[in-house]
């Protein structure tokens, strides 16, 4: 088939990475010699690959084909909705009910193997996981709430991705609040409530809301997922919510609901730590095919705080400068690409003072937080992590983590240190100079 072997020339010309991420989830579902038909797994997929990657791709199926052939792209919710998509079998007898999903686009690499594990999201991901396990330990209704981009949508999707490949039979459920209460506005419209009513109470085993705070003063909507979710657990499902607050704190929404949807696991996911923020850059570079030298990481990380889509944005806008150079990313890109997006003034951080001691005494990032104790490399980073304790509100944690190291070991360095400039003129004068430097970072 053409298709099969525009993969295999498309997965040596773009790369593994970029394969991986833009070309693999693609699935083709029409082909006869003159139209190639690909399916995307979202709109937002399908805009990307069409405007970086559909030219290409189709020159590689030209090649291989003897004669032209168009390639379109469509999305792959589209054509599941279609009846000539749906896979031909046996007739649903009349008594058993209807095992079919309602799940909203899946962003093909919100999974959990993909998750980037920290203390700030640990729990929210052990519990999610339990939920579709079938786990009683966390029980039947799960509230997660965060901030903007630290990983909500991400840990939701990998549990639809996981139900849907490992359970195919659990009736899955997954709506956005808005969407929720939009089904509802038709139903009472169209007169046709108890449809709406059925398909919830009766053809859900798993139901997945996000953003509740959405209905804010959508007292009705608020009336009917509360009776909702008290028949689902009632019966024994599993719901999970999420949302911008805790319960307690969501603004115009009814006290009773409120404590039904509290009255499970509640769990919030906090900006991610220093290493994880670091492994996260790491990861996403590698998704975006993207050559990072350990001090651009560092930096990206210590800089960009909070909202991982942050992260994203400026390796987006590093590929793209890269692209421009000829493919190489220096020190200067980095933080050129980091101050448009997060600006200048920016709090030190331990991570900074690490890069400012690798450069002052020679000795590598790596090394640093390498295991090593050789005296050309631990006295550094007793210096390092000495000015990170004196000069950041980091806690003693985040800044061993930034040399792979415990928090009683920063205590040690501070100690050593701090006996030295006491005793050691020399020592005290060079601890001086590096304050001044530290300033101009």
């Amino acid at each position: 088939m053409v298709w099969e072997k525009a993969k295999a020339v498309l997965k040596e010309s773009l790369g593994e990475s970029v394969y991986n991420l833009w070309i693999e989830p693609l699935e083709c579902i029409y082909s006869d010699g003159e139209n190639i038909r690909l399916a995307c797994p979202d709109r937002f997929y399908r805009a990307h690959l069409t405007r970086n990657h559909l030219c290409q791709v189709q020159e590689k199926i030209n090649q291989l084909s003897s004669v032209p052939c168009k390639v379109t792209l469509c999305d792959k919710g589209v054509v599941e909705a279609l009846p000539a998509a749906r896979p031909k079998g046996q007739l649903r007898l009349p008594h058993i009910p209807d095992r079919r999903s309602v799940v909203r686009s899946l962003h093909p690499r919100y999974t959990f193997d993909s998750f980037m594990l920290g203390e700030s999201n640990l729990l929210a991901q052990s519990a999610c996981k339990s939920m579709v396990k079938g786990d009683d330990s966390v029980g039947s209704c799960l509230y997660i709430n965060s901030s903007t981009g630290l990983g909500k949508s991400h840990l939701t999707h990998a549990v639809a991705h996981w139900l849907l490949a490992e359970s195919p039979e659990t009736r899955l459920h997954y709506v956005t609040a808005q969407q929720f209460a939009s089904e509802m506005v038709r139903g009472i419209q169209s007169h046709d409530m108890d449809q709406f009513k059925s398909k919830y109470h009766e053809h859900c085993d798993f139901l997945l809301v996000e953003d509740v705070h959405a209905l804010k003063g959508k007292k009705k909507t608020q009336e009917e997922l509360n009776e909702l979710l008290d028949s689902l657990i009632k019966s024994g499902k599993r719901v999970i919510f999420t949302a911008n607050s805790t319960p307690r704190d969501l603004d115009g929404i009814d006290n009773e609901f409120r404590s039904r949807m509290g009255a499970g696991l509640v769990t919030t996911i906090q900006a991610p730590d220093l290493g994880t923020r670091y492994r996260i850059v790491e990861s996403k570079a590698a998704q975006c095919g993207l050559e990072l030298e350990e001090d651009a990481i560092s930096h990206i990380s210590a800089q960009i705080k909070g909202d991982v889509r942050r992260i994203e944005s400026a390796l987006l806008a590093l590929r793209a400068k890269a692209a421009l150079v000829g493919g190489r990313v220096g020190m200067e890109m980095v933080r050129e690409v980091v101050e448009d997006l997060v600006g200048v003034s920016q709090a030190l951080t331990t991570a900074l003072i690490g890069e400012m001691i690798s450069r002052e005494f020679k000795v590598s990032l790596k090394e640093l937080q390498s295991r090593s104790r050789k005296k050309v490399v631990s006295f550094p980073r007793q210096v390092a992590m000495y000015l990170g304790r004196k000069h950041t509100s980091e806690s003693l944690v985040d800044i061993g983590q930034a040399f792979n190291r415990n928090h009683a070991t920063v205590l040690h360095a501070v100690k050593v240190v701090s006996n030295l400039c006491l005793h050691d003129t020399s020592v005290r004068r060079q601890m001086e100079i590096l304050d001044q430097k530290m300033r101009q970072l």
